[in-house]
């Protein structure tokens, strides 16, 4: 298994760990079997790769192993946002070259210098994504994941954009909604939650992600979040 280093990682606010530090407590205390999650939102651009990317690396600083495994082979931005490399300087191979049968798992699992975070990159985006997904070597990684990994995060497009998190979330334990602050209806996000449900999967609850603190600013995180409330969703008639 080769190792990936990451060129651009800043440092967190006080407001933003405690935010996270909340999140992860919360995943803890839904109970033991909830171990494979399932993070999407209802539309592009809500920060849900920040969040998931955020949660693996809190989650294995409490000395968990823990796999990030992105999905979106629509649009994916770890490779570039985070600039991860190689360690050797060899290209990142991801998700789309194993489960199209061009590379073994072991080629596409990467060490990271997060100790205890692990990470599996989407890789050339692909005409099928859904299809891919539905193959048997998706369930196959997820088997060995669980066998593996104390926690495995997997992030994927946007529900409201496209069905790739609904054929995902059938596979998975639980799954946590990204909203930010603005983006989506009150109907919208009903809808894609009412739409995971219909998967198999547990809602666990939703992350309040780009919150307004005060005009014309936002509490930042490395891509403009902040990580609010974690919990579950107002009455059907709710559409704010």
């Amino acid at each position: 298994m080769k190792s990936v280093r990451f060129g651009k990682i800043k440092t967190q606010k006080y407001a933003m760990r405690e935010s996270l530090r909340a999140l992860k407590t919360n995943i803890q205390f839904c109970g033991d079997d909830i171990r494979t999650i399932v993070v999407t939102s209802a539309v592009p651009n809500e920060g849900k790769s920040t969040v998931t990317f955020d949660l693996a690396k809190s989650l294995s600083e409490s000395g968990k192993r823990v796999l990030l495994i992105d999905t979106d082979m629509r649009k994916s931005v770890f490779v570039g946002r985070l600039r991860a490399a190689t360690t050797d300087g060899g290209e990142i191979y991801g998700l789309s070259h194993f489960l199209s049968g061009q590379k073994r798992l072991e080629d596409v699992l990467y060490g990271t210098d997060a100790p205890g975070m692990f990470m599996i990159f989407a890789g050339p985006s692909v005409p099928n994504p859904t299809e891919i997904l539905e193959k048997q070597y998706f369930g196959d990684l997820l088997k060995f994941a669980k066998e593996h990994f104390n926690y495995v995060l997997l992030d994927c497009a946007p529900i409201g954009a496209a069905i790739d998190a609904a054929a995902i979330a059938k596979h998975c334990d639980g799954a946590i909604l990204v909203i930010a602050q603005g983006m989506a209806s009150g109907r919208l996000i009903l809808n894609v939650k009412r739409q995971l449900e219909a998967s198999g999967v547990r809602v666990l609850g939703a992350v309040l992600n780009k919150v307004k603190m005060k005009k014309n600013s936002y509490e930042g995180g490395y891509y403009g979040g902040y990580y609010g409330g974690y919990g579950g969703y107002g009455s059907e008639d709710e559409d704010t």
